[in-house]
């Protein structure tokens, strides 16, 4: 595929993807890297890159914590990645999961650094200090999972795949629900998530009233590039002021993912590169795999459409994906 034929998109990860070491290749090999997270510091007034170094996981998967931490790690990524291209690869798309629509705002050139990690510290301080609730992963389509959600006080927090729904509410809400959805659906088994609370949902609604000011006095430019809204499942609008209301209804609306990735397939993107975070038992930033890589697959697998997936989430796979799609 020649360079004028590539329709990129980038796309960036939510919480659930850090890990104690995450930013430590990084840091190691790319100056780029090590400015960033030095800058990181004096942004949020304490010691962030021994947290994402060391740890504990405990401290680093609070909420107030991760979101800050993953943000940086996905836009250290984007900045060498940035370098190792001479910034010759252009997204014509930005899009991000959760967290990580305020990373596709920054490459997009709706928001700067610093403005977009003091938002994401104060929305994961809300979030963790005013939330409630859990959330459970269920391998059903939103047409099956939800009647019997909403029976047991529990609603939709992310459509993630066709097949593929994230539900939130109360422990014993969701102990019910689980209960019930296994009855109908023996086979099909959730994956309770590790959250301080039910996110996108109507219990993040105080966090948002509280994160409401914050977001409404940050500074926003128009995008340069189009970026798509979780809350809409569509673009946002181009006029910051809207990009902000949609930032607040995120908050406690679900994340539409699936629409996400449909609408990108429709208009033709054809390459996707994952910037940021990872999965997986192994210790070192190379045992990780991508976090959205599998949805994305999957999402193709069941459309008339094809795209390129490349991850740029740790040092081997952004020289990886940049020698690619340089050459």
């Amino acid at each position: 595929m020649s360079s004028q034929d590539q329709q990129i998109m980038f796309v960036f990860p939510g919480q659930g993807s850090q890990y104690v070491g995450m930013g430590s290749d990084l840091r190691r090999d790319f100056p780029v890297a090590q400015r960033l997270y030095e800058q990181a510091n004096d942004i949020v007034g304490y010691d962030l890159v021994k947290l994402c170094l060391e740890g504990p996981e405990e401290a680093l998967r609070l909420t107030r914590h991760t979101q800050p931490a993953l943000l940086v790690h996905s836009l250290a990524c984007l900045e060498i990645f940035r370098e190792l291209t001479d910034d010759r690869v252009k997204p014509v798309l930005t899009g991000g999961h959760s967290l990580g629509e305020y990373c596709a705002l920054v490459a997009a050139g709706a928001l700067d650094f610093e403005t977009a990690l003091r938002l994401v510290q104060k929305r994961g301080e809300c979030m963790g200090t005013y939330g409630a609730g859990e959330m459970l992963a269920f391998p059903l389509h939103l047409d099956n999972v939800q009647p019997l959600a909403e029976k047991n006080y529990c609603v939709v927090s992310a459509r993630n795949l066709p097949d593929q729904t994230v539900i939130g509410g109360l422990g014993e809400d969701l102990d019910r629900l689980t209960e019930e959805a296994h009855a109908h659906f023996p086979r099909k088994r959730p994956t309770r998530l590790k959250t301080e609370g039910a996110f996108h949902t109507f219990y993040m609604i105080t966090a948002a009233l509280h994160f409401r000011p914050v977001l409404d006095a940050a500074t926003m430019s128009t995008p340069t590039v189009r970026a798509l809204s979780n809350c809409t499942g569509a673009y946002h609008d181009p006029d910051p002021a809207a990009i902000k209301t949609r930032l607040f209804f995120q908050l406690f609306h679900p994340v539409n993912w699936i629409d996400n990735l449909e609408i990108a397939f429709r208009d033709g993107i054809n390459t996707i590169i994952e910037f940021g975070g990872g999965l997986g038992s192994g210790a070192a930033p190379e045992d990780k795999r991508p976090n959205l890589e599998s949805m994305i697959k999957k999402a193709l697998r069941g459309s008339d459409f094809t795209a390129h997936y490349h991850a740029a989430i740790n040092s081997q796979t952004l020289r990886e994906t940049a020698e690619a799609l340089r050459s």
